[in-house]
């Protein structure tokens, strides 16, 4: 099988379940994930995205910090005005595809900062353990 779209016996067509670790606060490795997000999100696809560590810190309300990039390509995203950023991706992803967005719950704790900081695309902080209990049968993505 290729693509992103599964069809059964029947010949209906199945979207896929995928999941995207998000660790990362690297500008293309953020660029990627939410590339990825918004696409399966806008084909049909079961999309979470899965926030933690340095990749948190870009989704906090009034916070208007850069991802710094990590090599040429990341400058080019940054100057060049037909790509859409990383957070605007994901808050596509989320209001158009319904990709659900998860902050990592420990990693909030470790910022002092709550959910309700997050950018409003956000869904409830929710455990590592939780969050693999339910990817069962998911695409897995980590950046």
């Amino acid at each position: 099988m290729t693509g992103h779209i599964f069809t059964n016996f029947g010949g209906s067509v199945l979207a896929q379940k995928i999941c995207i670790i998000c660790v990362s606060g690297v500008r293309e490795k953020l660029q990627v994930a939410a590339m990825i997000a918004s696409v399966a999100a806008a084909s049909g696809d079961e999309v979470t995205v899965f926030f933690s560590m340095n990749a948190l810190q870009y989704f906090v309300k009034g916070q208007d910090r850069e991802a710094p990039p990590e090599g040429n390509f990341g400058v080019l995203i940054e100057k060049h005005s037909g790509v859409p950023p990383f957070k605007q991706l994901f808050a596509f992803a989320a209001d158009i595809g319904d990709a659900k967005l998860l902050p990592c719950s420990m990693a909030l704790d470790l910022m002092g900062i709550k959910g309700t900081d997050l950018d409003p695309e956000f869904g409830p902080p929710t455990g590592l353990t939780s969050f693999l209990s339910d990817i069962s049968g998911s695409q897995l993505f980590t950046f």
